[in-house]
């Protein structure tokens, strides 16, 4: 799937307040705003490819976050892992929140929250079974974030990230009816 038909922006939502933030799908040419955005709010980075892999597979749920002025302030972006299930021989779906973040001055404003959300019902799209992410231990207030979504912690991941910090593995799973 290529990414040429998603360049047109899907606005998903759009805050009304002194400084209006748009969130919306994410773009090809937005990929080095969103590395910026990466690059100076958390400590893991990705390599351009991995960003524009993720752009095309899952461009439903690659949102980002925009200010007045159409500079891209946040981000979040999921994929699709296959596992197989513990209880039968069924592959399940699990929707894997790789990374979100919020330029620091644009934070406690309810952003983060409207990106989780758009985004899980967009990846949701793929048959997903399970919501799964690692958050570090000492990130409470995306912890909180989680736990507002449901989401429970299932484990511990030690030393899940580079410079050795454990990592909480959170899980939601989809109630199909």
């Amino acid at each position: 799937m290529g990414t040429d038909k998603d360049t047109k922006p899907n606005y998903y939502h759009i805050f009304e307040k002194n400084d209006p933030i748009t969130i919306r799908r994410c773009s090809l040419e937005d990929l080095e705003s969103v590395i910026q955005v990466n690059e100076k709010e958390l400590p893991e980075d990705y390599p351009y490819f991995f960003y524009k892999s993720i752009l095309d597979n899952y461009p439903e749920s690659f949102l980002v976050a925009c200010n007045r002025k159409g500079k891209v302030i946040g981000y979040i972006m999921w994929r699709v892992e296959k596992i197989p299930s513990i209880d039968n021989l069924k592959l399940e779906n699990k929707g894997h929140l790789v990374s979100i973040a919020i330029s620091k001055k644009y934070r406690k404003k309810g952003i983060a929250s409207s990106l989780l959300a758009n985004s899980m019902e967009e990846i949701g799209k793929y048959n997903i079974d399970e919501f799964v992410l690692e958050v570090r231990v000492s990130n409470y207030t995306a912890i909180r974030l989680y736990k507002k979504f449901n989401f429970t912690t299932q484990s511990i991941k030690s030393k899940y990230y580079r410079d050795g910090e454990n990592a909480y593995y959170m899980i939601l799973t989809v109630q199909n009816s």
